[in-house]
């Protein structure tokens, strides 16, 4: 079957800022080392919510392995950053928040937000990694490891029950990963909003190019304009002359062996790079009904081991679900206690809102 083109964009972006305050303003490092401080003596495992001029953050209470003393986090951003630091600011932009907005506009948004706290550039920012993602659909997989013909020296193979899930190839600055994207979901990152922006949701599988500050400079890429204009340059070079997908034939030069309609696809849209980024919209409350429903099938299967359990306990062999329904009801209003339920429901609501789940 023919493969099917879904979706193009940026999963990740990470970027470095140089701001420099003037002299009203209003981000205060001290007053967020007090916050930090506060938080880490209360011994909360729970981040604290605070609004810093147009944006609302969760300060951890712990600083990052890269050296900055604090780390913001909301929907769109995870800032770290440091008075003292060089640069003072490094971004990485949220996969969610990339395939609503685009990431020139969430570049636009966080110097918005810089400016509403008294920041501004006093040199470019720079970008440091981006996540280039290209999704089709493909009913059938019909290559493996040895029709990818690349200049990486390292490449894996990883299956489950069998089954081949992902291709990656090479590491460091440049790394190509060619992935079961549904299988990924399921297994670990619960983008389930992405079944929406591609209208199925099985059998979608994601060409990714990460590339990092090395190969972002090699094709002039440092800042958010050069990414808007140059992006293609990039993506030409690595899906032409780096790493291609073939189909095998009985040539003994594996360069001549044709090319699969997948690749000979994603060249041929690289080629037109300025249409593909079609943003779509992603329906918030669609998000939250469905993860709803996966809450509400998790409880309905510990009801099952309840109804299990009260059955031992009775010396019964059926338990049925309203039975079960009131066992639980028993075991929570014992737990509950309505002042803890009102503070640890409305700490829940702020964190899901500024993007922790």
């Amino acid at each position: 079957m023919t493969p099917r083109f879904l979706l193009f964009g940026h999963d990740t972006v990470e970027c470095a800022y140089y701001l420099a305050p003037s002299p009203s303003c209003a981000l205060s490092f001290e007053q967020l080392a007090v916050e930090k401080e506060v938080l880490k003596s209360s011994k909360s495992r729970h981040p604290t919510a605070l609004r810093l001029g147009t944006e609302e953050f969760l300060l951890a209470s712990h600083g990052t392995g890269s050296g900055y003393p604090f780390l913001l986090e909301n929907e769109a951003f995870a800032i770290q950053c440091g008075e003292f630091n060089q640069p003072n600011f490094f971004v990485t932009f949220r996969s969610f928040a990339l395939w609503q907005f685009g990431a020139v506009a969430l570049h636009a948004r966080f110097l918005r937000w810089a400016e509403s706290v008294g920041y501004a550039p006093y040199r470019a920012e720079r970008l440091s990694r981006v996540d280039f993602t290209f999704d089709y659909a493909l009913p059938v997989l019909d290559f493996d490891e040895e029709s990818f013909v690349s200049q990486a020296q390292k490449d894996n193979k990883h299956r489950k029950n069998g089954r081949a899930q992902t291709f990656r190839l090479g590491e460091g600055p440049l790394v190509l990963r060619v992935y079961d994207k549904c299988a990924e979901i399921t297994e670990k990152s619960a983008k389930t909003w992405f079944f929406d922006l591609w209208g199925c949701t099985e059998n979608v599988w994601r060409i990714e190019w990460q590339a990092r500050k090395e190969w972002l400079r090699r094709f002039g890429l440092k800042t958010f304009d050069d990414l808007a204009e140059r992006q293609g340059d990039l993506l030409r070079y690595v899906t032409h002359d780096h790493t291609t997908l073939r189909r095998p034939s009985t040539d003994s030069n594996r360069s001549r062996w044709p090319l699969h309609p997948v690749w000979a696809d994603l060249q041929a849209r690289i080629e037109s790079l300025g249409g593909l980024g079609v943003l779509k919209e992603i329906d918030p409350k669609a998000l939250l009904d469905e993860r709803m429903m996966r809450l509400a099938v998790s409880v309905y299967g510990y009801l099952k081991r309840m109804a299990a359990i009260e059955g031992l306990m009775k010396g019964r062999s059926e338990i049925g679900l309203e039975e079960s329904v009131g066992v639980l009801q028993a075991r929570l209003d014992a737990l509950h206690d309505p002042l803890s339920w009102d503070m640890d429901v409305d700490r829940r609501m702020t964190q899901m809102r500024l993007g922790q789940w």
